[in-house]
């Protein structure tokens, strides 16, 4: 990945809403909340004037156009040969929670990691309290925590495998998916991957893996999308009847056995209820706007790239200079679309350059820098400039 020369290059007219509502602002929590483009504005316009105009019908558009369609999107990002293998949720912990209850009865054997965001720890954590599940935990702390974590998933006998593909507190990039998805059976063990901070941050195909491996993520962050549009990519075959299971797995026409619930093939069978659609017309609002500046997952990481680059160059003139950079660019193939910084003052420097104008967010002592297509070389050095004076 080339970077791009943020000093030429600024796309802060997509934001100009966002960027207009709080004149002043540095907001670089792009990785936490990402800003929305103006792009969205259009999408949830559309959402409401659909329900304004389609009244109880509306369902029929949602369904039989908005729908396809986002998962069209989404299955073109992540190189999925069939777009019905993606369904959508309001967020990502429904999800988990329905593919766990599509496993085996009994005690399930899991295999994670210490890095993992609070919707899958504190249900794991929870499930583990109740008996459901059996937890063995890597540390991402230590060197090679990949090859480490491969190497427990290849010994154990696991029936769930779940893993980011890159640490939300880190940004730690787990890169070896094809040696944990050749693992993955649907009698056990399932692969889960949380794709949540690599989904259109991270260049991702899953082609070769679509048939073994269930992936996470949504459009909260780098999809510009907002709440309300997680989705979960589900392999053929693997957790064919959820015990948790919504009414709207009826829409579709479904295999049904007589006296059983039926479920559709496809991953419509993790559906749940009424739900609401607007974060899906967002998605595709913001995804018709990157089409049309022709901006794909690698023109926007080149243009992060150029930002980071610019950033590290100021960074010995302030006292992040004291902190250990925990995700330095260039340690891998992909890269998170953040810095992580870790001191023992890291708390107290978020508070501080939030005074000064300047949000980021900070994880236990691990602060976090994170870049978006709505900044440009001059935000760069105001936020340098600004952190000068901690």
């Amino acid at each position: 990945m080339v970077p791009e020369d943020p000093a030429v290059t600024s796309y802060k007219r997509l934001f100009s809403r966002a960027l207009e509502a709080a004149p002043g602002r540095l907001h670089f929590a792009a990785h936490s909340h990402h800003l929305w483009p103006d792009a969205s504005l259009a999408g949830q316009v559309e959402a409401w004037e659909d329900a304004a105009r389609l009244a109880d019908r509306k369902w029929e558009r949602v369904m039989g156009e908005i729908w396809p369609a986002a998962q069209a999107e989404v299955a073109a990002e992540l190189g999925l040969p069939d777009p019905g293998s993606v369904v959508f949720a309001p967020n990502t912990h429904e999800l988990i929670v329905r593919l766990v209850s599509a496993a085996r009865p009994g005690r399930l054997r899991v295999l994670t990691s210490d890095g993992e965001f609070h919707s899958f720890r504190r249900q794991a954590a929870r499930f583990a309290e109740s008996g459901r599940f059996e937890v063995e935990t890597v540390s991402t702390e230590g060197p090679d925590f990949a090859g480490r974590f491969l190497e427990r998933a290849k010994a154990g006998d696991f029936d769930l495998i779940f893993v980011s593909q890159v640490m939300f507190g880190s940004g730690l990039v787990f890169e070896p998916l094809a040696e944990l998805a050749a693992l993955a059976q649907p009698e056990g063990p399932w692969v889960a991957i949380d794709g949540y901070h690599a989904f259109m941050a991270v260049e991702t195909k899953l082609s070769a893996l679509a048939g073994r491996i269930f992936y996470l993520a949504g459009g909260y962050k780098y999809a510009m999308a907002g709440e309300g549009a997680a989705f979960l990519h589900a392999p053929p075959g693997f957790g064919p009847r959820p015990e948790l299971s919504g009414w709207y797995a009826e829409f579709a026409e479904l295999e049904r056995t007589p006296g059983q619930i039926g479920f559709p093939a496809d991953a419509r069978r993790f559906l749940g209820a009424t739900f609401d659609p607007s974060g899906l017309y967002r998605f595709l609002a913001v995804r018709r706007m990157l089409a049309a500046e022709g901006l794909g997952t690698a023109a926007v990481n080149a243009h992060v790239a150029g930002l980071k680059t610019r950033f590290l160059e100021r960074v010995g003139q302030t006292p992040f200079a004291e902190a250990e950079l925990l995700n330095p660019p260039g340690a891998g193939a992909g890269e998170a679309r953040f810095l992580a910084l870790r001191h023992r003052k890291a708390a107290a420097w978020a508070e501080a350059l939030l005074d000064r104008g300047v949000v980021t967010d900070v994880r236990g002592e691990v602060l976090r820098i994170g870049f978006g297509l709505y900044q440009d070389v001059e935000d760069v050095e105001a936020l340098a400039d600004r952190a000068d004076t901690l």
